[in-house]
């Protein structure tokens, strides 16, 4: 069950810092959910190993990600949002059309990030170019996964 329905929470957490006091930090995470109830609920049950105090949702928003490549580097810990223009031909008019998507990438920096996004593209039977490669704040990502012990609970209502 893939539901590709993206939510990005800011969170302030509480840490110990240096000396024993404590800090706010803020966070921005992605979270795989089907509404904001549930995106709200996830990301605190996500956050909560990180914090050692406090820990407040401060906004939740829809977040549009058309895919997800994520890396098995251990130096792969920053999320890169690339714009991939999909470029098809009108057949009846013979004049290209532009199509953007945003994706997301991990990786360990900008040129990990570009290798990353081809290496996941390879399958594709499209011709697209790469409209923009920047670096994001997400701090982790949270996908939505189906236990295989766990039985399969269908939501009362999709969107």
């Amino acid at each position: 069950m893939e539901m590709k329905s993206w939510y990005e929470c800011k969170v302030k957490i509480e840490v110990m810092a240096e000396g024993g006091a404590m800090k706010e930090e803020p966070k921005v995470c992605l979270v795989d959910a089907l509404n904001f109830t549930e995106a709200e609920a996830r990301v605190i049950e996500e956050m909560t190993p990180y914090t050692s105090g406090k820990l407040d949702v401060t906004d939740i928003k829809r977040a549009k990600y058309a895919e997800m490549f994520t890396s098995d580097s251990e130096n792969a810990d920053k999320w890169y949002k690339v714009k991939c223009i999909f470029i098809t031909l009108d057949e009846k008019t013979q004049t290209e059309k532009r199509t953007a998507v945003n994706m997301l990438v991990q990786a360990e920096d900008f040129h990990a990030a570009v290798a990353n996004f081809d290496k996941g593209m390879r399958g594709s039977m499209m011709d697209y170019q790469i409209g923009l490669v920047q670096e994001t704040s997400i701090f982790d990502v949270f996908p939505y996964v189906v236990s295989s012990s766990a039985p399969v609970v269908k939501p009362e209502y999709e969107a």
